[in-house]
């Protein structure tokens, strides 16, 4: 692919803009670990949530989107366009909470939930296995897919072009702490959804138009819901809608919240702040993102079918841009890759230190940002082992369902902490354990493979019965948390709830519904919704039948509306 001087300036402005972001909010990052991880608790609902939304677009999501695409049709996208619910529900019964909890990390939040040295076993072993191999797959799969990008797209050699990302993008994120991080994410967002726009327009345009694009496109391929089983299995299926979007734990997609996304919640100003930013989250992420991605799927698959990795269409049509606008998009993954990677490189850091240096080697406090900037870069370094792994791999959508498999049935348990007072440290620990002993023996005796929608499906199910079973066993034969903990929590985040309600009592302390009652399940429930309407109506206006669709953008419309009717205004 031909790169002209305009695209070269465009490409090279974006880097710049990006580096002089971070340099500008050094000296603010500086201050403390609290302004370098929570940019000081100060984020405006509008600019936390672009971040998140910013944040799970990296590079990797349209190739693996286009992946599914060609290999599922649009209904493929159910292994992601379950987690509505989820996301609703961390909308209107968690993102409250996390803000009250006034932690750092979701990892810290283990040690205000629970007591002893389970707590802190528990504390320091999970803040090491995000940060270290989970952060490092993640790491590993969007250096994979800008790798992929840069194979085609520059004819360079792609590991050497991606130091030049990662040079970038460690100068702002470890120089700037979140603050820096979010900013650029807001800016990055922009130029990133703009450009899958174009791109979109040119790919339809060259197979002839949406009519034309719908006319060559098999039938089943359209499908929103899938009308072929070997296409996209009912097993698959109904696992994704009845079980995968509460039982199994996914970044940014965690049930009740967490990792980056709580990172965001508790560095809002207020806890309306971040109750909205987790809803323009959750709209953004699945409403407003998807279609750009899906339209160019579907073009690629007529354009360049046969394709080994069918994710690399998405960056073939690239090609078909005029000069300037290949700048663009080159410029348009790069902003997905570096507000994906400082992020991740910036959650990973608040693990390491602050739930690991800070809480058990005890450095001093006027080394931890110093710290923390090291300890960012280190990350990246320690990623290219993972790089290379996946690279050899070569998939990208079959890493999400690896991960999807992995979590499966621990997402119980983050779900119940915050409304059930017997939950205790060992529930976590084992089900974290139970969860990663029996995915390892089902996969290592090759009873599912997780890398295909039906092996992944199946696989998950059963993780999250063996899971559940096990959790809730190790649950009843160990003791509860002292009540004086447990009440000094319940205090502090107010999650009401039945399942508060017997020790409530017992300790004297006041009985209140959970998160607002019956006005968050009215809103949870619109919200899902106003959220698949919207989906679905944008959907229908691009492909057909367009009545249909502009009715249910009505519908969403009148959705949403419920759900700012029953969102607490202060």
């Amino acid at each position: 692919m031909e790169l002209t001087a305009l695209d070269v300036v465009v490409l090279v402005a974006s880097f710049v803009a990006s580096a002089a972001v971070g340099l500008f909010f050094a000296r603010r990052a500086g201050r403390s670990l609290a302004e370098y991880f929570t940019a000081g608790r100060s984020l405006p609902w509008w600019l936390s949530g672009t971040s998140m939304v910013a944040t799970t677009f990296a590079a990797d999501t349209p190739l693996a989107v286009t992946a599914l695409v060609a290999e599922h049709g649009i209904a493929g996208n159910w292994v992601w366009w379950n987690m509505v619910a989820g996301g609703m529900l961390t909308v209107f019964f968690y993102a409250r909470l996390w803000r009250r909890a006034g932690v750092k990390t979701d990892a810290e939040l283990t040690e205000l939930r629970y007591a002893g040295r389970s707590a802190a076993w528990l504390r320091g072993f999970r803040a090491l296995y995000l940060a270290l191999p989970i952060n490092l797959i993640i790491i590993g799969w969007v250096n994979l897919a800008m790798v992929k990008v840069l194979e085609v797209t520059l004819g360079v050699d792609p590991f050497l072009a991606m130091l030049g990302l990662f040079f970038v993008t460690v100068v702002y994120a470890s120089t700037s702490g979140l603050w820096g991080v979010v900013v650029t994410d807001f800016f990055q967002f922009l130029m990133a959804m703009t450009g899958c726009i174009v791109l979109a327009v040119y790919a339809v345009d060259a197979v002839g138009g949406l009519d034309a694009l719908v006319a060559k496109t098999p039938a089943h391929a359209l499908e929103f819901f899938p009308t072929d089983t070997a296409w996209m299995p009912v097993t698959a299926l109904l696992s994704y809608l009845a079980v995968q979007w509460w039982a199994s734990w996914y970044p940014g997609a965690e049930p009740g919240g967490g990792g980056y996304i709580a990172q965001r919640i508790f560095a809002s100003r207020t806890e309306r702040d971040g109750q909205l930013a987790t809803l323009w989250f959750t709209v953004a992420h699945y409403a407003v993102r998807p279609w750009p991605w899906i339209l160019t799927a579907l073009a690629a698959a007529l354009l360049y079918p046969g394709l080994a990795d069918p994710g690399v269409g998405f960056v073939k049509a690239i090609g078909l841009l005029p000069s300037g606008l290949k700048g663009l998009l080159l410029a348009a993954f790069a902003a997905a890759y570096m507000s994906t990677l400082s992020t991740q490189l910036n959650w990973g850091a608040a693990y390491l230190v602050s739930d690991v240096a800070a809480r058990f080697i005890a450095v001093p406090e006027d080394k931890l940002v110093r710290l923390s900037r090291l300890v960012t870069v280190g990350l990246f370094v320690l990623s290219g082992a993972s790089t290379y792994a996946l690279y050899r791999v070569g998939s990208v959508d079959g890493a999400w369902r690896v991960l999807i498999a992995l979590g499966a049935g621990t997402g119980p348990v983050y779900l119940l902490r915050w409304y059930w007072w017997r939950v205790n440290a060992w529930s976590e620990l084992s089900a974290m354990g139970f969860s990663l002993v029996s995915f390892l023996a089902l996969t290592g005796l090759g009873v599912f493979d997780p890398s295909t929608s039906l092996g992944g499906a199946q696989l998950m199910l059963v993780n999250t019965a063996v899971t559940t079973v096990g959790w809730l066993t190790v649950t009843f034969l160990t003791k509860p948390e002292p009540d004086a903990h447990l009440r000094a929590f319940y205090e502090r985040t107010r999650p009401g709830g039945p399942g508060w309600r017997a020790f409530a009592l017992r300790c004297a302390l006041p009985v209140e519904p959970a998160a607002n009652g019956a006005a968050s399940w009215t809103g949870w429930g619109a919200g899902i919704v106003a959220v698949y309407a919207a989906l679905f109506g944008v959907g229908q206006v691009l492909l057909g039948p367009r009545a249909q669709g502009l009715g249910l953008l009505a519908l969403s419309a009148a959705a949403f509306v419920v759900v700012v009717k029953v969102t607490p205004a202060k």
